[in-house]
């Protein structure tokens, strides 16, 4: 999954096509869970293989129609940008293979707790590695989301890591990806570019060994994996151009939407277990996800 993508810069108002754009993408990724059961049987390598492969005509055909195909031809020959680029990509293959793993395997509320804990990650990290001051309110949201996990791990007996996982994962990718001077559409087809010389050869090696479920599997698996591409490269530009047109603040609420979406669908869909002590510390992180997310919505309501 590759929900949240770094925004590239605030908006002074919000439009209504913006609105719609991200409310589309983020309906979307909350919808992903059902895509991600359904091809459950089929290893997690495979299907991020092909996400990969088949994202990359999806992302080349939209920069060639809108004649933004420049940034991609200068980013192959900037041995920087190209680096940089492989450590983002790798780190999007791993929170994609968790996440797939995660909703396969009956973890799809711990995917959900790792996207709900991920802007606090993301503010720890900015103190951390770039030394940016938090204020009071951020520090009691970081400390709630901490007691939460504490009581999360104290009652399963060990780290909650699906979550802290799809957190570390993304929160770097996103971290690292704010290096890239590229738009949101041609990063992502850089990065599935670079990935796509050991994604065909994957695929490569499972049809020779008989282990592909493309063609050598059913006509629906095969459906399944093509339809990756979309399902993976649709929500992502439709987030990219719905972010230029949305202020920080609108955006910083609807990357909710998703993650609960998803709590929603584990609990009454995927019927996963919800004892008390996933109440409370799923209670805690919402509690801390409103000291952090409304400050920041008064102050954005009240420069529009």
């Amino acid at each position: 999954m590759a929900m949240n993508p770094t925004i590239q810069a605030p908006q002074a108002g919000d439009s209504v096509r913006g609105f719609v754009y991200a409310l589309t993408a983020y309906l979307l990724w909350g919808f992903l869970p059902f895509y991600m059961k359904a091809v459950a049987h089929i290893s997690p390598l495979e299907v991020i293989v092909h996400r990969v492969v088949w994202s990359v005509p999806i992302a080349a055909i939209v920069l060639i129609v809108l004649g933004r195909t420049a940034e991609i031809r200068q980013a192959l020959t900037t041995p920087r940008m190209l680096a940089m680029a492989c450590l983002t990509a790798s780190l999007i293959s791993v929170n994609w293979g968790i996440y797939i793993w995660a909703i396969g395997s009956g973890h799809a509320l711990d995917a959900a707790l790792g996207y709900f804990i991920n802007p606090l990650f993301s503010i720890l990290l900015g103190a951390l590695i770039l030394k940016e001051k938090l204020s009071r309110m951020q520090i009691a949201a970081i400390s709630l989301v901490a007691i939460a996990v504490a009581l999360l791990t104290w009652n399963a007996g060990g780290l909650p890591w699906v979550a802290l996982a799809l957190t570390v994962s993304w929160g770097f990718y996103a971290f690292f990806r704010k290096t890239l001077p590229i738009g949101p559409t041609q990063g992502f087809l850089l990065e599935v570019l670079l990935l796509t010389p050991p994604a065909l050869a994957f695929i490569v090696y499972l049809a020779f060994t008989g282990q592909g479920h493309f063609f050598a599997g059913t006509a629906q698996d095969s459906w399944l994996l093509a339809a990756s591409g979309l399902i993976t490269a649709v929500p992502l530009i439709f987030y990219g151009n719905g972010a230029k047109l949305l202020k920080l603040s609108t955006i910083g609420i609807m990357q909710y939407i998703a993650p609960s979406m998803i709590f929603v669908i584990a609990v009454f869909v995927f019927k996963e277990p919800f004892d008390m002590v996933r109440m409370i510390a799923f209670a805690m992180i919402w509690a801390a996800l409103a000291v952090y997310t409304l400050p920041s919505l008064m102050k954005g309501r009240a420069a529009g």
